[in-house]
Parts: structure tokens; sequence; C-alpha cells
């Protein structure tokens, strides 16, 4: 029961000076945002190069002409920064996961094995799970302002139903598996520093 006591203030301690030495950041993804996407994302530094975020993002809307985008994932991550945490160049490592159901959305193409043209006329319905690594950098607009941007490269598992279309019901496909590599994270953030 003591070493409970004193790891729980040990932590409260550690947490205490994380905040009190203005190393939180909070930012949502401009990027994200453009694509309906809302999110919003929490970053502490743990080590002076060092910080950890846990990004999230949702959108639980039908667009117009029976077009979905529903989703939800969260990305958490770390990052090595070169200078200082919150300043200049970094590099990272990410997970992610999440579910979507998305369709009838306009394209065509198809890009590193991926057939991004299915959407148009299909709608998916799944969950997947991942990693990537990825590069940035931040500039520091004042005290507590910052606006950074991110590039990420990695991998997707996903399971998924298809449906015939959109709005309809009649799946046409079960449990599929597909594995995607390419473009994981594209970040244009806006972050307060606290």
């Amino acid at each position: 029961m003591k070493s409970l006591k004193l790891l729980a203030i040990g932590i409260a301690l550690s947490l205490s000076s994380v905040a009190a030495a203005q190393k939180v950041a909070v930012k949502t993804n401009l990027i994200g945002d453009a694509l309906l996407s809302p999110n919003i994302g929490v970053e502490v530094g743990v080590a002076p190069r060092w910080t950890v975020e846990a990004p999230f993002s949702f959108n639980g809307w039908t667009l117009n002409n029976g077009r979905k985008w529903k989703h939800w994932f969260v990305q958490p991550g770390a990052r090595y920064w070169f200078c200082d945490r919150f300043l200049g160049h970094f590099v990272g490592m990410h997970a992610h996961g999440g579910k979507y159901n998305v369709g009838s959305l306009p394209g065509g193409f198809k890009f590193l094995g991926t057939n991004f043209g299915a959407l148009e006329h299909n709608r998916f319905q799944g969950w997947f799970v991942g990693a990537g690594i990825s590069y940035g950098y931040s500039w520091i607009l004042g005290k507590h302002w910052n606006v950074e941007a991110e590039i990420g490269l990695g991998w997707a598992y996903t399971r998924y139903d298809r449906f015939e279309c959109a709005g309809c019901g009649r799946k046409v496909e079960r449990n599929r598996v597909h594995n995607y590599v390419g473009p994981t994270k594209a970040a244009l953030s806006v972050v307060y520093m606290f």
C-alpha cells in the first residue's frame, strides 16, 4: 500500500512539472478539418528531445448525394526533435487504428496497389490498424502558438465489407482483407502550447 502511495505521488509530481513548464500542446490538423474530419490532438514533452502525441479524428455524418465519409481514428505516436522539442525538424513513428464507413466518393485512380476508384460506386465498412514513420517541422509564431507541417508513410491492415452502393444494404463481399502501403499522415496543424 505504501509503494502505491509513493508511485501516485511520483506520477502527480511528474505531471505537474510537465504542465508547469509549458510542455503540453493541443493541436488541430487544418487538412483534416478541410476534409470534413474534425480532429484534436494532445502532445506532451517526455524528455528534452522527445514528445508523445495522441491525435483523434471523427466524422459522423453523411454528405450530400448519398456520399459517405464516416470514420473515427486515433494515431498515437512519438517524436524525436533535432533541436528543442516543439521547435524545428523532427522525425516520428506512429500507430493508427479506427473504423470507417465510406462510399460514393468521386475518384477513379489506383495508387500503390490500392484501387481508390472503387469508392465511386461502392461503400466500404470496416476497421484498420497499422503503423508508420513521419518527418515534420514546427515554426514558432509566439509564446503559445506554433504552426507545424508533417508527412508520413506507413502500412495499414484493414478488414471490410463491401456494399453495392452507398445507400443500399446489399452486401457483395464480406470480411475482406487489404494491406495498404503509402501515405498515412498529412498534417498542417495549428498548435497551442500550455
